[in-house]
């Protein structure tokens, strides 16, 4: 019986792990839906946020620290490409949202900030 436990803890993490990696989409296939272009990535001064698509007037944009969680930077009414200076950033992962007029988060995505 001890012998057994082991066997099959093993087996069933084997399972798990193939089932999560067939539910995975193609990085291509991803990247072909995404509204926003980013770049640099890491970022050292300035980040662009480039619409690609489906880009519609009235789209606010919200960056977030990723380990707080707080709002760091808003713009309302983003035009079709912006760019966002990070001089008032520490270093570290940050959250991006482009919100719907109605409120909608329709993207999100994150970038690093590296000095």
């Amino acid at each position: 019986m001890r012998r057994i436990l082991p066997i099959l803890s093993f087996i069933l993490l084997i399972a798990i792990q193939s089932q999560g990696q067939t539910s995975r989409t193609t990085p291509s296939a991803d990247a072909q839906d995404r509204i926003i272009k980013l770049y640099p990535n890491p970022a050292t001064t300035y980040v662009t946020l480039d619409m690609q698509k489906n880009y519609r007037s009235g789209l606010t944009i919200h960056v977030y620290n990723g380990v707080l969680g707080r709002k760091v930077y808003e713009s309302i009414n983003a035009p079709s490409k912006i760019t966002i200076d990070l001089n008032d950033f520490n270093r570290g992962v940050y959250i991006y949202h482009v919100i719907d007029p109605s409120g909608k988060i329709i993207e999100s995505g994150k970038f690093q900030v590296s000095r």
